[in-house]
């Protein structure tokens, strides 16, 4: 397969990436809808109504993704995706007709509980349809200027729609989105999921993946550069109007211009990522640009304390910040495919998903705070200063050296699996099936020392830190 490869001759790939565009302009439009049915309801409280619905929303991710991922092994995957974009699209069809604010957080915690079990499946869907690492690095960069057009593009194709319509048929308008996604995956050819070792009940296969990515040094390491993107992003996200309206004594056009300019960054460095990514490797332009991202937040906070208010120079750091954090947070796919078994990969994607949104829901509440209770330059030196915290600890976490096959040794012991005798560990042999059929048995694995590429799985719990260590 050329390394040249682009992820668009892949007839699943544009079908689900059309899926996904589709589906984040739907939701685009909801949030502004949601914005203005929370002051419909609330009037001058909608702010704290909305706070609250972007909690939930983060505590629907952390508890639902996990149970979803490691449940994902056992469900065809097309319906599984087919049926929570139409239970979307039904819930949103509610939202027009509440008229009680609770009412709005139970559809909204819905939504996103079906959100947060639909991404980590449909991400790890992704690497199987691009197994070339080239083309899967494009697709993640095609995913992120998706996600940024979406940003830019949103408000103002709902600003428009508003001319005509009221802002309850944005939500109308969403259903339909999510109801087109549904078709687009019902007609992609998606890959049956590969087997799994594992057994176990609910429980187990949900802790399954967070236990096995926090154990995966490299994704312990991605973990904290996830924190520092977080640190970062919630500055932008939550005391961008307040810096643009308080601080530089702007419009709603100068708030909207930031906010273009850190997708602006972010764009030009998604562009970028799959040319950079083959000469320096991921640690290095991760690291690189969460640095870059944090620094810029430590200016910004100097730059308050100095009283220079000038729209120029902030423009520039959200410009910076937009562009290392895409540079930081875009390639984590990659790391986090190398470091799952095929047939577990969407219970990493599911603990990835999950876990870098706690990081959002602790930076959120630290910069939200700090801007609202103390001064927006303290929020300032508090988001680079945890950016710059969190890299200090990637570094510690992270090995500079990329060791994919691994030598490592195992004890002699009885279990079950389904397997084939292909595999050297499984020497036992039986008349009535194949060599090369899979089936399922008690059966013994013999002691052995072999290397191969290494991840956390039924058969390999613990990371080996020395050549040869027991697993």
């Amino acid at each position: 397969m050329t390394s040249n490869l682009s992820p668009f001759s892949k007839p699943a790939f544009r079908h689900l990436f059309s899926a996904q565009i589709t589906s984040l302009i739907g939701t685009g439009l909801t949030t502004v809808a949601l914005s203005l049915l929370a002051y419909d309801l609330a009037g001058d409280d909608a702010g704290r109504v909305l706070g609250s619905i972007l909690v939930l929303k983060m505590v629907a991710y952390l508890v639902i993704a996990p149970v979803a991922g490691g449940m994902a092994h056992l469900l065809p995957r097309r319906m599984w995706l087919v049926g929570l974009d139409v239970l979307r699209a039904g819930i949103v069809l509610c939202l027009p007709f509440v008229d009680q604010v609770w009412q709005i957080f139970v559809l909204v915690f819905v939504v996103n509980a079906a959100s947060a079990a639909f991404t980590p499946v449909f991400q790890a869907i992704i690497p199987e349809i691009l197994p070339d690492e080239k083309a899967y690095t494009k697709g993640l960069s095609y995913a992120r200027l998706a996600y940024d057009l979406e940003n830019l593009a949103s408000p103002a194709l709902a600003a428009a729609l508003l001319v005509i319509w009221s802002f309850d048929s944005l939500f109308l308008a969403n259903s339909l989105t999510f109801a087109i996604s549904a078709l687009l995956i019902m007609t992609a050819q998606i890959p049956q999921a590969a087997p799994t070792d594992r057994t176990g009940g609910i429980y187990a296969n949900t802790v399954f993946g967070i236990v096995a990515y926090l154990k995966t040094p490299r994704l312990r390491g991605l973990l904290a550069v996830y924190f520092a993107v977080s640190s970062v992003g919630a500055m932008i996200i939550v005391n961008t109007v307040v810096l643009t309206r308080g601080i530089l004594g702007g419009t709603e056009l100068l708030t909207t211009s930031f906010l273009a300019c850190a997708g602006a960054g972010s764009m030009c460095a998604a562009f970028l990522i799959p040319r950079l990514i083959e000469r320096v490797g991921e640690r290095h332009l991760m690291l690189a640009g969460i640095v870059a991202a944090a620094v810029a937040m430590l200016l910004g906070g100097v730059l308050m304390i100095s009283d220079f208010a000038s729209i120029f120079a902030f423009a520039i750091l959200w410009l910076i910040a937009g562009a290392g954090t895409t540079f930081a947070q875009t390639p984590g796919g990659r790391l986090v495919q190398r470091s799952a078994g095929d047939g577990d990969r969407s219970a990493f994607f599911a603990a990835n998903f999950a876990l870098s949104h706690g990081g959002w829901l602790f930076a959120y509440g630290i910069v939200g705070w700090l801007g609202s209770l103390a001064d927006l330059s303290v929020a300032f030196l508090a988001s680079g200063g945890m950016a710059i915290g969190s890299v200090l600890v990637a570094v510690k976490l992270w090995p500079k050296e990329e060791r994919l096959e691994i030598k490592h040794s195992h004890p002699g012991f009885w279990h079950e699996h389904p397997h084939d005798h292909n595999d050297p560990h499984h020497v036992h042999v039986h008349e009535e099936v194949a060599e090369t059929d899979k089936h399922r048995h008690r059966h013994f694995h013999p002691p052995v020392t072999h290397k191969h590429r290494f991840v956390i799985d039924s058969h390999h719990t613990k990371w080996p830190m020395e050549s040869g260590d027991r697993v």
